[in-house]
């Protein structure tokens, strides 16, 4: 547990080495809120749910612009080989980058609270679609940010590492509509279904978006996470040989 710590202390201050990190919360927060605030002015409804809405396709492009350095930015300047021959597990390395990284999101993400803040001043909204919706968010930034650091290490360039970690964000994202599934069902029959039933995010996370927090959707989020981290870590116990 210290090791995986003093990778987290070391990763998460990383971010804040750079003006890049406030320029990604910035750029996030002007672009969530901005995107809720205009329809919220126009209807004038007291609930989150545009918000929460936007987040599944908005996350697509900011957490592989997060993850994309985990493992990429260590390949290019020579200190991956360094951290492999470290006395620490894999795993130790692995989670506390990838917990750095999520500290780094729920940061960014905490700075949306003034929302339901003043949703609670000017009328009367629905806390617990309120509170889904953001145990939502943090269970889909941690599926995106699983994607997006096992992504980072299979490649060296942090740009390349973006674009296959935001790809692949983008495929759970996809296979999740059925509209997207009927017309896979068309090409091959029932594949559709059944990728939308295994893999899809959207009806998973649209339930915790209403509020409701079934077992059934936890598990999917916990379960495809853990999965990609542990490839991750296979992945790193193989590159020591």
């Amino acid at each position: 547990m210290s090791n995986a710590l003093t990778i987290f202390r070391r990763e998460f201050s990383a971010y804040f080495n750079s003006p890049i990190a406030y320029i990604f919360i910035i750029v996030f927060l002007i672009l969530n809120c901005g995107l809720f605030m205009t329809p919220f002015f126009l209807q004038g409804n007291a609930d989150m749910r545009d918000f929460f809405g936007n987040l599944p396709l908005f996350l697509i492009f900011f957490i592989p612009a997060v993850s994309m350095r985990l493992w990429a930015e260590d390949k290019s300047n020579g200190t991956f080989e360094l951290l492999m021959t470290l006395p620490m597990k894999s795993s130790e390395v692995m989670f506390g980058k990838y917990f750095a990284a999520m500290a780094f999101y729920c940061i960014a993400l905490l700075g949306t609270l003034p929302i339901p803040l003043m949703l609670m001043m000017l009328g009367n909204p629905d806390l617990g679609a309120i509170f889904g919706g953001y145990i939502g968010a943090i269970l889909l930034g941690g599926l995106y940010m699983s994607v997006g650091i096992f992504t980072s290490g299979l490649l060296k360039d942090q740009i390349t590492a973006f674009i296959l970690g935001m790809i692949a964000c983008f495929a759970l994202f996809l296979i999740g509509i059925p509209a997207v599934s009927a017309t896979i069902d068309g090409w091959f029959s029932g594949f559709g279904s059944f990728l939308q039933n295994a893999f899809g995010l959207m009806p998973h996370y649209q339930s915790l978006q209403r509020g409701v927090l079934d077992i059934s959707d936890l598990l999917y989020f916990v379960t495809l996470t853990g999965a990609f981290l542990v490839m991750n870590t296979y992945w790193l116990e193989g590159r020591k040989y």
